[in-house]
């Protein structure tokens, strides 16, 4: 038993991870999240049970749970979790979902609840801004490739993430872990264009430590129509999962005002050093 257990809780290929973007906010930080398909989760346990396992559904109040079993000697043993609806295709999506959480129940891919909270600040030309009935929002053009970018994972053995890097299709680190992302990226450069002067960049590197806390997006916790943010709903998230523990965490990805900072120590515990 516990060593099919420590076969199936094996951390996923970087390759089996699939990224997307979650949010973007108007500041043009895009929020993306790491995730995984059925696919992966079934060829892992083909992997290592063979044909020794199984799944299930059944409704209970109204919602959707799937239960994945597995043999052992001549025993099946199950572990159930219940689906949320997608948005694309709401049955196929909630059965799906069912699955994959229940799979996360026998230790497939749990190390990506440890993931970090991944923002990228994005370039002008890969997010456009919309104004609708004086609500402004963001949304990812075709210049955002994020299918082409390549990611650098290092896990230990306990399922904690190490390090993180994200590169997009022209070679640009875009996002790293612990050092955290770049704040200004350069923009590629076309071959048609003159570099800039080595003055003008010597400029530039002095002046991004200052840029880079200015850049910081803002920590909301509600927005206009006083729903949480996504912000917030991952920040509540990397806390329960212990990934957070002290505001400085906090501030190496946000800008906190004096109200949510007094919030997160008073509500959340979080350290303040």
């Amino acid at each position: 038993m516990n060593q099919i257990l420590e076969q199936l809780k094996q951390p996923l290929k970087i390759t089996d991870v699939d990224f997307r973007v979650q949010s973007i906010n108007t500041g043009g930080y895009a929020t993306i999240l790491a995730y995984k398909d059925a696919r992966v989760d079934m060829n892992r346990l083909d992997s290592v049970c063979g044909e020794k396992w199984q799944k299930d559904y059944k409704v209970i109040e109204g919602n959707l749970y799937c239960g994945v079993a597995i043999k052992i000697e001549d025993e099946w043993l199950w572990r159930w979790d219940v689906g949320t609806e997608s948005f694309s295709d709401k049955q196929k999506g909630q059965a799906s979902d069912a699955f994959k959480r229940a799979c996360f129940n026998w230790g497939i891919g749990r190390e990506l609840y440890n993931y970090p909270v991944i923002q990228v600040k994005l370039y002008p030309n890969e997010f456009t801004l919309n104004d609708y009935q004086g609500k402004k929002s963001a949304k990812q053009t075709y210049e955002l490739k994020l299918k082409e970018w390549v990611w650098i994972v290092d896990v230990d053995n306990d399922g904690c993430i190490k390090s993180l890097i994200g590169k997009d299709q022209n070679g640009s680190v875009r996002y790293s872990y612990p050092n955290g992302a770049p704040k200004q990226p350069q923009q590629p450069t076309n071959n048609n264009q003159p570099l800039h002067q080595p003055s003008q960049q010597k400029s530039n590197q002095q002046a991004n430590g200052s840029q880079q806390q200015q850049e910081k997006p803002w920590l909301n916790i509600t927005n206009k129509d006083k729903n949480f943010t996504d912000q917030w709903l991952n920040l509540l998230k990397a806390i329960r999962e212990n990934r957070v523990r002290s505001i400085p965490q906090v501030k190496q990805h946000y800008r906190l005002s004096k109200d949510v900072e007094t919030k997160l120590i008073n509500d959340h515990k979080l350290l303040q050093s």
